[in-house]
């Protein structure tokens, strides 16, 4: 695992997405996640984003924290 810090931005750009701060800010404005979906089922992930998270939460890798922050930052609509 590395030592490095890593934010949001950093994840986001791991997904391919766009990873400025208003795109986050927009993203999570945009998108749901119901409370009995995990976040690596979500329908508005391409099949090779929901690898990754999936990979991160299994493997409790350095992205784990991250995941879970966005996890829940999708589910306060």
């Amino acid at each position: 695992m590395s030592t490095a810090y890593l934010a949001m931005p950093e994840l986001f750009a791991q997904l391919g997405l766009e990873n400025s701060n208003l795109a986050i800010a927009r993203f999570i404005q945009l998108h749901y996640l119901p409370p009995q979906t995990s976040i690596a089922n979500a329908t508005f992930w391409t099949l090779s984003q929901r690898r990754f998270l999936d990979e991160c939460l299994e493997q409790d890798s350095e992205w784990c924290e991250l995941v879970d922050q966005l996890d829940s930052r999708l589910r306060r609509h």
